[in-house]
């Protein structure tokens, strides 16, 4: 197919009419006319953010996978808990989650033009596509008009993968979204951004693990002496968004076991070397992928709303 050959290029035809079918009311073009400028101020928004520090792209499309993954893409994770409720933010899954300040100023600057009319699950959305193409990632657009849910509550993070799963576990939990394998495994490329705290990856530490290079082991162990909120970047260059992540597994150099264990697997080590020896494809089968996810469980009028503010309900 010709058009495959376009790998940055904004979305394949057949996606586009995909989205139609799977995610009925959302559209590209859903603000050309009640706020046509939105995407532009979400784009502008995470520009200067980044300018200012680049680590937060792996933040928003961190925080935009914990969105999706949980009550589907409907901004549930930028809820404030209250005295009566824990939100979603507050488990420990999520405590490390940064970005929300850009959130903030992109809806603030763009209620100031139409107020009422954008969501904050859209943003949540853009800003994450924006963010991966500021750090070099692919070129894609997802469809806008995903409506904010009206649930955030802590013990619905138990939908997370949890960053000692195995592959059979991560296929099967992605599995139950829809996704396949080789999915899971683009879209676990994400991270060639970002860090992962010790606390997430240091039982791996305690007896010699055959999937983790000995060298490699004692960088893990150096940054962990540093106590458990101490970063160790999941690749050699965090703050691109290339396919070194891939190369680092093949080199038995994965952060955390749910990393690692793409490549020890047979179910995945293939998708792996190929993502590794090509980062065309990675890129292509990635853009696809949040494509995909972008509509996790997306509510309508009826079941969302469009918060005035992205901390609390209406």
């Amino acid at each position: 197919m010709a058009i495959r050959k376009f790998f940055g290029v904004i979305l394949v035809i057949e996606l586009i009419v995909n989205v139609f079918r799977v995610a009925d009311g959302l559209s590209m073009q859903y603000y050309l006319s009640s706020c046509p400028f939105a995407e532009q101020i979400v784009r502008n928004t995470v520009t200067r953010a980044l300018q200012a520090d680049p680590t937060l792209a792996a933040g928003l499309v961190r925080m935009h996978f914990h969105d999706c993954f949980i009550e589907g893409c409907d901004g549930s994770v930028l809820i404030d808990s209250t005295k009566q409720n824990t939100a979603e933010k507050d488990s420990p899954a999520n405590l490390s989650l940064r970005g929300y300040e850009v959130i903030d100023k992109a809806k603030e600057e763009i209620e100031k033009q139409c107020p009422g009319v954008v969501s904050c699950a859209d943003i949540l959305a853009m800003a994450a596509r924006d963010a991966v193409f500021w750090a070099g990632g692919p070129v894609y657009d997802i469809p806008k008009g995903r409506k904010d849910g009206k649930r955030s509550k802590i013990e619905d993070t138990i939908n997370l993968p949890a960053p000692f799963f195995n592959a059979s576990q991560l296929i099967n939990m992605f599995g139950q979204h829809g996704f396949s394998a080789q999915e899971m495994v683009a879209l676990s490329g994400a991270h060639t951004l970002g860090v992962a705290r010790c606390s997430s990856f240091k039982s791996r530490l305690s007896s010699v693990d055959p999937n983790l290079d000995s060298d490699f082991a004692k960088t893990l162990s150096k940054t962990c002496s540093a106590g458990d909120n101490a970063e160790q970047p999941f690749d050699a260059t965090r703050n691109n968004f290339d396919n070194l992540y891939f190369n680092a597994l093949q080199g038995k150099n994965g952060v955390l076991t749910s990393d690692q264990t793409l490549y020890a697997s047979p179910q995945t080590n293939r998708i792996v070397n190929g993502y590794a020896f090509n980062q065309a494809m990675f890129f292509f089968d990635f853009q696809r992928a949040m494509l995909k996810m972008s509509l996790l469980d997306v509510k309508d009028g009826s079941k969302g709303e469009v918060r005035q503010n992205c901390h609390k309900i209406n």
